[in-house]
């Protein structure tokens, strides 16, 4: 019977890390992925929802639309080119995707 508690105990524990994994490219204490850094910051001018290329009225803005068209953000390529950070039209950061 112990052997059998202890082979379950392994098993979760094993398969619970291999769930749990996030490469350190995407995960959120990086700081490239960190909101406090300039370059995710909309603070910054590329990021600003006041500047024209991230404007819903720009026809080629990087805008991000919900399933009924209506703009709902826009993205701004990283500087560095390791991915996007996602913004609403108020400058919140709403995340950030790696590639």
């Amino acid at each position: 019977m112990r052997k059998i508690f202890i082979l379950i105990a392994f098993l979760s524990l094993t398969q619970s890390l291999a769930w749990s994994y996030t490469p350190w490219s995407n995960d959120v204490n990086n700081w490239n992925n960190d909101g406090q850094n300039w370059q995710n910051s909309s603070s910054n001018w590329r990021n600003s929802p006041s500047n024209w290329q991230n404007s819903p009225q720009n026809p080629n803005a990087n805008l991000i639309y919900d399933n009924n068209g209506n703009p709902q953000g826009y993205f701004v390529p990283k500087q560095n080119g390791t991915g996007v950070n996602v913004y609403d039209f108020n400058g919140n950061r709403r995340g950030y995707y790696n590639y």
